[in-house]
């Protein structure tokens, strides 16, 4: 395994981080154990998770990502071998039966009190503003409608003093964002450097074969102000697996379960995915361990969110840390980007 600090803290991380949304939806307890122990084993210390997991996210189900990771913990004893992330998500429809009150200080008290409770831990070591409360264009979609009109309160201050609270009551010991763009991420490292409080250090987008966006001017804010990539759906859904493209997806494959998760699904991902799979095929890689490899290499990436569903698939994902892509493989990915560019930003 390979290993990097959490930006400005001596925390190391696996360069591998273990995702973890399908737990308690498409992975039962047992299961989710399961890969906690085999990727302990293998290294792997860094553990992802959420408040709204596992996805799809409803009221039956919210938390229960979170539980088994607590359950894993009571069971084992082990919470001094793993580096826990956690979620408070973001307001909107989609999240509105866990709350309607967004990151007010109440609000981000009370996350974080549910979310110790649900971990069995007295402490997160990262805490993540799951997306933005304002309307910004967090998700990628294409022709972004933004609307001029909308009534938000700026409260990137009461949001950084909200979060400071925490660290200082010891509940968590750092903070960063996830789904931002640079305007957001910039405001809040100002905000923090004017009041001399701690800052976000990490931030957890979508980066991909074929969602590298984050390339954009994300990149220039991550690599100068020291805020890491934690690059989430590298394999975009299973779609840089190849399974897809192949027809071998199991019935338990989240697009198979869960079709509405198209955002990798388009005509054109796919065709770039087909693509990218005859590289790896090519160079005696597997497409998955080629698209994971090419993130692993990237100077900004503090760590790689990997998910599985299975033991194997997880075998093969985090041995893909193991793997330097040559110049040549990278040079004709490149020319696949310039060719179809973030087909499914």
């Amino acid at each position: 395994m390979k290993y990097t600090n959490l930006p400005n803290t001596d925390i190391k991380v696996s360069k591998v981080c273990l995702g973890s949304m399908t737990w308690g939806n498409q992975n039962t307890e047992a299961e989710g154990h399961a890969q906690i122990d085999y990727a302990l084993d293998k290294g792997v210390n860094f553990i992802d998770t959420a408040e709204l997991y596992p996805v799809p996210a409803t009221a039956e189900t919210s938390g229960r990502t979170s539980e088994i990771i607590g359950t894993w913990i009571k069971k084992t004893g082990k919470r001094d071998k793993v580096v826990i992330a956690s979620k408070i998500a973001g307001p909107g429809d989609y999240t509105a039966h866990i709350r309607t009150t967004g990151f007010s200080p109440q609000s981000i008290q009370e996350a974080v009190d549910a979310e110790l409770k649900r971990l069995q831990t007295d402490y997160i070591d990262l805490y993540q503003l799951h997306w933005p409360e304002r309307d910004t264009n967090k998700f990628g979609i294409r022709n972004f409608p933004y609307n001029s009109t909308q009534q938000w309160q700026d409260n990137f201050t009461e949001v950084l003093e909200a979060l400071n609270h925490q660290v200082k009551a010891g509940k968590i010991r750092h903070f960063g964002l996830s789904n931002e763009n640079s305007w957001g991420t910039m405001r809040y490292l100002q905000e923090a450097k004017n009041k001399g409080w701690q800052r976000p250090i990490t931030i957890q987008n979508s980066y991909s074969l074929i969602n590298r966006v984050f390339e954009y001017d994300l990149v220039e804010v991550s690599m100068r102000e020291k805020v890491g990539l934690l690059a989430y759906s590298p394999l975009a859904f299973g779609v840089l697996s190849g399974k897809y493209i192949k027809g071998t997806a199991a019935d338990n494959a989240r697009l198979k379960l869960f079709p509405r998760f198209a955002r990798y699904s388009g005509e054109q991902a796919t065709e770039a995915a087909k693509r990218y799979l005859k590289i790896a095929e090519r160079h005696g890689l597997t497409l998955a361990q080629m698209s994971l490899a090419f993130i692993n290499q990237q100077p900004f990436v503090t760590a790689n969110i990997i998910g599985a569903t299975n033991l194997e698939q997880l075998e093969e994902n985090i041995n893909s840390v193991t793997i330097n892509l040559s110049e040549e493989i990278i040079a004709e990915i490149n020319a696949v980007h310039n060719t179809i560019p973030n087909p499914a930003p």
